[in-house]
């Protein structure tokens, strides 16, 4: 890392430090995340973020906190509610893991979060960047943690264009640019310069804080990656079928359920349709039961259909 950073680098950091902290200070957005230090709130805010843009989440995250206000509620609540609380944000494991993870901190910790990283990495669905996220952001904890965002921006600034550095590489990084004094806010910025300036494809290096100081001022952003088409994708229908089961807490007994996500749908799907389901059952978003002679599906803890 010494190599890659150059022989005297700390004035540099310090440079960097100074003027990203600075430009947060006067630039940063009024996000709701950002008013409290209450760790539920934070990791609703962190879960929800993920692979999803910001403005998308506002609004969710308010009618979501509106439901479940603390993290009592979220885990006394039946599944099938907070899926269908959690609408249509996408990525709906995500609702099943914080609710596991709010079961966990009251049937394990009496409802008191764990403030430490190691402890809260232990939780469902919480991995490296969000318990280091929960960790700084609620409790003070002078933390370094890093997503695609963040990465993007120390490779930039500290390492140059051509860097390709690995996970070890980009965590002692993180740990080496880390004020000692000023976590929260650097973080903070880190992630407010990589979602608003340093961005993928079209970083804005002339309107950057950073742009005197950046090892990769001037070069080209990365070039978009082609994905495979979503409409019709597997992940496509799981969302619609958890789409329909939202509607109909009693539960749909599955031709009926394929007629309802698929125009096409015949006899001749039900064994895909069983395999999509079995992925969303394997996964906690479904429940499959037999039920007078027919299959039917609902959300985790929905009432069972009368017929």
């Amino acid at each position: 890392m010494a190599e890659r950073l150059g022989q005297s680098p700390e004035e540099q950091i310090r440079a960097v430090q100074r003027q990203l902290v600075d430009w947060y200070r006067r630039e940063a957005r009024d996000l709701p995340w950002r008013r409290t230090h209450d760790p539920y709130r934070i990791l609703v805010s962190e879960v929800m973020l993920q692979q999803t843009q910001v403005e998308r989440v506002i609004p969710y995250y308010e009618v979501f906190l509106a439901r479940f206000p603390t993290v009592e509620a979220l885990a006394s609540a039946a599944l099938a509610e907070v899926i269908a609380v959690w609408g249509g944000l996408g990525y709906n494991r995500r609702a099943v893991y914080l609710w596991r993870a709010a079961r966990e901190i009251v049937e394990r910790w009496g409802g008191r979060f764990p403030g430490e990283r190691r402890l809260l990495e232990r939780l469902p669905g919480v991995g490296r960047y969000t318990a280091g996220a929960v960790a700084c952001f609620a409790f003070g904890e002078r933390v370094a943690f890093w997503d695609t965002n963040i990465a993007r921006v120390l490779r930039r600034v500290f390492l140059g264009p051509e860097a390709r550095p690995g996970r070890r590489e980009l965590d002692e990084l993180a740990e080496r640019v880390l004020p000692l004094d000023r976590a929260y806010e650097w973080n903070q910025a880190l992630m407010e310069l990589g979602a608003r300036i340093c961005s993928a494809r079209r970083p804005r290096c002339e309107i950057c804080p950073l742009c005197g100081l950046c090892r990769s001022v001037g070069t080209e952003g990365e070039s978009r990656r082609r994905g495979g088409r979503f409409e019709g994708s597997r992940r496509y229908y799981r969302g619609r079928i958890v789409a329909v089961l939202r509607q109909h807490p009693r539960g749909v007994p599955l031709d009926e359920l394929g007629r309802l996500v698929r125009a096409d749908y015949g006899r001749q799907a039900r064994d895909w349709l069983r395999g999509v389901l079995e992925g969303l059952a394997r996964d906690g978003l479904v429940e499959l039961a037999e039920e007078r002679g027919e299959y039917v599906a609902r959300l985790p803890g929905s009432e069972a259909t009368e017929r």
